[in-house]
């Protein structure tokens, strides 16, 4: 019999115009399953700097480790996980998967432009921050509702709307390095009433990546609105990667 790595600890990155509040629903299943969970905050000012912030939290478990990001946390887990040897597995949920010296403006410019296009605003950094002038965007808060979350209740997609989190702009410009897709097993969860980034691109993403597939009927927000099908996707990437699949008597719940 083939021997069983340790039980995983699944880490989640949240992306842009939102915090790690927006895995609450995954967190609760994963939790129900008796799984470890990290969720830490996504600084979202430089792909470099947000990178080796998870490198950092990763490096310090003491276990395999699942990655799943969502939307630019796709990018942060694509560069951060090259030379983390406890990773064992990714999960892209309508996540950048970026290639060698991409950037998240690359994808977004090589498909016709989503709703989100027009509904964002920056605000520009004060001159003496470290990395230099620089601005922050934001979604307009009368859009975001629809733009980002058009499956969740009204008033979760208002509370959203207000506690957003912007992100650098450099952020969006930053160059991935080597990613590790191309050594590390991916899934990705491709939402297809996404209005932030295109279920087009998210498939020329996870094609090129060879990435399992799930398709999922949600919009970006889909890790709240469909935390059910986000769980299943995990639950195969942290069995698959361990040596725990359904048909290993000795499984136990992740």
């Amino acid at each position: 019999m083939p021997s069983i790595s340790p039980l995983p600890t699944i880490v989640l990155v949240h992306g842009a115009f939102t915090d790690a509040s927006s895995w609450a629903g995954v967190i609760s299943l994963l939790h129900a399953t008796g799984s470890t969970v990290r969720a830490p905050a996504n600084p979202l000012r430089d792909l470099a700097h947000d990178a080796a912030s998870l490198r950092n939290v990763v490096r310090d478990i003491d276990a395999p480790v699942v990655l799943v990001g969502h939307g630019y946390g796709g990018a942060v887990i694509t560069h951060a996980a090259t030379d983390v040897d406890n990773v064992v597995a990714l999960c892209y949920v309508a996540a950048f998967g970026l290639d060698a010296g991409e950037c998240v403006l690359d994808i977004t410019s090589r498909f016709p432009p989503t709703p989100a296009a027009d509904a964002t605003c920056a605000v520009d950094f004060p001159a003496h921050l470290p990395g230099g002038p620089d601005s922050e965007l934001h979604i307009s808060e009368g859009r975001f509702p629809q733009v980002y979350a058009a499956d969740l209740p009204l008033d979760v997609r208002n509370v959203m709307s207000v506690a957003q989190r912007p992100i650098a702009r450099r952020a969006l410009t930053s160059r991935c390095g080597p990613p590790a897709w191309a050594s590390k097993p991916s899934w990705y969860a491709i939402a297809t009433a996404d209005r932030m980034l295109s279920p087009t691109a998210q498939r020329f993403m996870a094609q090129r990546m060879a990435a399992t597939e799930h398709v999922l009927d949600g919009s970006h927000a889909v890790a709240l609105s469909r935390p059910e099908a986000v769980v299943a996707m995990i639950r195969e990437a942290a069995e698959q990667s361990t040596g725990r699949g359904d048909s290993d008597p000795s499984r136990q719940p992740l």
